[in-house]
């Protein structure tokens, strides 16, 4: 952790809430007691569902050119100076590694009285799932002795905010697994509005009660809950989204106008009415529905990614008739009074959103829906186009995805989980490396997985969560994720903190090969893809092949060679040659085992487990998996891996691979030379946008998530198979540039390096050559190949012609 302490500044986004910039700072409290105290009501139970708010007034003799203070609380804040929000968080995490956020409050205060407000709240045991928790508390230390006046102690007033009540949204109900918390029911006759204002009168509020042991950063004396450290990723964006359309009106009339915020729209006194809203794309938005008068009406805002029919399918996102909602719901009670602006306290995923308004003796004003999206603050640095146009709104899908799965961690999916999962992580980080450059919420998955391991070596399958889940196949891709990063980042010592976790995962796998030579018998939930797996009979959690439970899969062997390869890298970059030889050697046996066992001549396949003896079935199931992981691991002999990986792709009778593990076939295509094939590769994800899918979903239909991540590996490929381009060295140090235009005729992309942008631009010949011209940064060597020819490439822009 101490390359995340003060070195870093955080960047927060000043956007249209106003998130304060991050100041670099030079007190350390990392290292010392903190004198804050973690606050919480006196007399609430801290460990069930409540909101609470806190204010403090701090008078200035004039207004600072610095305030800096830390701030973080549990589940979650948002902070208010003088009515402004300035922040919200803290970043999730573990206990043990509790982030807090530093942040410049000066250009929010002024000369005088000046109010400090914060809103926080503890769900209970509707929680999100990633949610991980000790108890309600809130905590706030300023940087030096010029802002101790901020600390948290007895001096701050609470007041405990009764008009919050969960609506469960629960499994039963959406007949689906959604763990995403609860949604929010607030009564407006109970709530205290106005709190955060500096002119608010908060006498009836009690003093907060400083809890528990002495407030400390990580790592510091005995005892103790949160273990704090530095927030080491910025703050989320927020920007302003609406509604795009209208869809469906019942007992009341809305237009577009009330959804561009220029016509209000009346709901008649005890009637209920109803309204279809469509966003005409999916998002993230914290929604703020502002109403007027309407005493007692209830107003219930449902939220889904798409409307179903009759037998509860989706079919195509854009159809409206015929179909209803079945989603996530929030609710509003209005108490009679002007301009009452509801919104949830996290943010809601949604491309239609329902409005059902229930009336009573008054008539309810609906003044204003507006949506602030939010998301983690990636900017689109890379570009991608060719002769062939429609392959940009296949971009421009895929950056929507991977944009609305990434927050303070990275997401599965943002409708239903929110859980950071390392088979989905590692190739969202490639897509962020890539499209953006960002590399920090990479680093933070990464060193999220190293914090869950637990007593058996392994990596816990996602995290932060607070429902423990084990994947052994995830530890092995959370390995190859810090070999990816070590490819692209030059950060030795980060990378060399990670060894002794990747040693424990290589160590867990290495025990469980069976004399056989593959694997054996294996614990947990060995997923490797959402296939309709042939035969597999002994798995009952879904996504498992033939051979795990009882041992014998070449497809979990494979995947364990796969990752011993890259492991060896990284230890023998690191000076551990010997161990290096080792993981390689044992490499080098399991691909020979399965070749031995596996390997069916008649049918030029790898089977996914071998023949068993007595009488017991055994090549009974083939998949597209063990042959692509066949080849990646040289298994099958270099030169015969082109032509097996070209009848995988053509052989329907295999177990085929979903989105999720065609990101490995099209690392083989990249492998074999066969990039020129990948183009033709992408009809699933052009069949998603002809039904209307804004997002790329988690499977083939009928498909429970309309959004994951996993699918958006398009992006990628686009950049390092058509563009051909890659790291050349660890580090990258060089680039080696090899494109694969297929049946294009041109391509033009560039993309962000840590020392500058490689952009290149290239047209084949009619008789097969490539010209064109590359741009490379500073100081950052490179090769061009094309079609077994290559050529070297230097700094700045070339021509080129091959």
């Amino acid at each position: 952790m101490t390359r995340l302490l003060y070195s870093i500044i955080l960047v927060f986004n000043t956007l249209s809430i106003g998130f304060a910039q991050t100041p670099a700072t030079s007190a350390n409290w990392t290292n010392q007691y903190w004198p804050a105290r973690w606050i919480v009501h006196p007399t609430a139970p801290v460990r069930q569902y409540g909101i609470f708010h806190f204010r403090k007034a701090i008078d200035l003799t004039q207004k600072p050119a610095r305030f800096i203070v830390h701030v973080s609380a549990d589940n979650r804040y948002r902070l208010f100076v003088n009515g402004k929000s300035v922040a919200l968080g803290p970043a999730r995490s573990d206990l043990q590694n509790w982030n807090y956020e530093t942040i410049d409050l000066a250009p929010f205060l002024q000369a005088g009285r000046n109010v400090l407000a914060a809103q926080v709240w503890y769900m209970g045991d509707g929680a999100p799932f990633a949610q991980m928790s000790y108890q309600v508390g809130f905590l706030v230390q300023g940087n030096t002795d010029a802002e101790k006046i901020a600390n948290t102690d007895a001096s701050w007033k609470v007041l405990h905010n009764v008009a919050y009540s969960p609506i469960k949204n629960d499994i039963p109900k959406l007949r689906t697994y959604i763990v995403a918390g609860d949604g929010d029911r607030v009564d407006a006759a109970k709530y205290p509005w106005g709190w955060e204002q500096s002119n608010f009168d908060d006498k009836v509020w009690v003093a907060a009660k400083p809890f528990g042991f002495p407030t400390k950063p990580r790592g510091l004396g005995t005892d103790g809950n949160w273990g704090l450290v530095p927030r080491s990723i910025p703050m989320m964006e927020e920007s302003v989204v609406r509604l795009a359309t209208v869809r469906r009106s019942e007992n009341a009339k809305m237009d577009a106008t009330f959804l561009q915020g220029k016509s209000p729209v009346t709901v008649p006194a005890n009637t209920k009415a109803t309204f279809m809203l469509d966003q005409s794309h999916l998002t993230n938005a914290y929604p703020e529905l502002t109403v007027s008068k309407g005493k007692g009406a209830v107003v219930t805002l449902s939220y889904a990614e798409a409307l179903i029919d009759a037998q509860g399918k989706k079919g195509n996102r854009n159809d409206v008739e015929g179909r209803t909602m079945r989603g996530f719901d929030d609710q509003f009670v209005a108490d009679g009074s002007e301009k009452r602006t509801f919104r949830p306290l996290w943010f809601r995923t949604y491309r239609y959103l329902q409005l059902t308004v229930e009336t009573k003796e008054e008539a309810l004003t609906l003044d204003d829906l507006v949506g602030q999206f939010t998301g983690y603050p990636f900017q689109e640095k890379a570009q991608f186009t060719t002769s062939d146009s429609t392959l940009k709104n296949l971009w421009n899908v895929g950056w929507r995805t991977a944009r609305l799965c990434a927050g303070e961690t990275y997401y599965d999916c943002p409708y239903y989980e929110q859980l950071q999962y390392t088979g989905d992580t590692r190739i969202q980080s490639m897509i962020s490396l890539y499209v953006s450059g960002d590399d920090r919420l990479m680093r933070k998955a990464i060193m999220d997985y190293d914090h869950s391991r637990f007593n058996d070596g392994l990596t816990q399958s996602r995290y932060p969560s607070a429902d423990f889940q084990v994947i052994p196949t995830f530890s092995l891709f959370w390995v190859c994720m810090i070999h990816d990063y070590w490819m692209h980042r030059q950060d030795d010592e980060f990378v060399k903190s990670m060894l002794p976790g990747i040693l424990g995962v290589l160590n867990w796998h290495e025990q469980r090969v069976a004399k056989t030579g593959l694997n054996g018998p294996l614990e947990w939930w060995n997923f490797v893809d959402w296939s309709k797996w042939q035969n597999a009979k002994d798995e009952i959690s879904g996504g498992v092949p033939n051979g795990a439970r009882k041992g014998g899969s070449s497809i979990l062997s494979l995947q364990q060679a796969y990752t011993y390869f890259r492991a060896a890298d990284l230890l023998s970059h690191y000076g551990q040659n010997e161990r290096a030889e080792y993981y390689r050697d044992l490499g080098r046996r399991l691909n020979k085992t399965v070749y031995a066992q596996c390997w069916d001549a008649t049918k030029g396949f790898f089977a996914d487990t071998p023949l068993i003896p007595a009488g017991q079935p055994g090549k009974n199931s083939y998949s597209q998996h063990a042959n692509i992981l066949a080849v990646l691991t040289n298994a099958v002999p270099v030169e015969q891996q082109a032509a097996l990986l070209q009848k995988t792709i053509a052989d329907t009778s295999l177990t085929q691979a979903t989105f999720y593990f065609k990101f490995y076939l099209f690392e083989a295509l990249k492998k074999t030379g066969l990039g020129d094939q990948f183009i033709a590769q992408l009809k699933p994800w052009r069949d998603m946008l002809a039904i209307g899918l804004t997002t790329f979903a988690e499977n083939p239909e009928p498909t429970r998530s309309d959004c994951h991540a996993w699918s958006a590996s398009p992006l990628y490929e686009f950049l390092s198979i058509t563009c051909g381009i890659r790291p050349g060295e660890p580090g990258f140090k060089a680039v080696r540039i090899e494109p694969f235009l297929g049946d294009l005729t041109t391509v033009e992309g560039k993309m962000p390096h840590p020392l500058g942008e490689i952009a290149v631009q290239f047209q084949k010949t009619p008789s097969g050559g490539l010209t064109g011209n590359v741009t490379l940064p500073a100081n950052l060597p490179g090769t061009l190949r094309w079609k077994g020819k290559s050529i070297p490439l230097k700094a700045g822009k070339q021509a080129v012609n091959l």
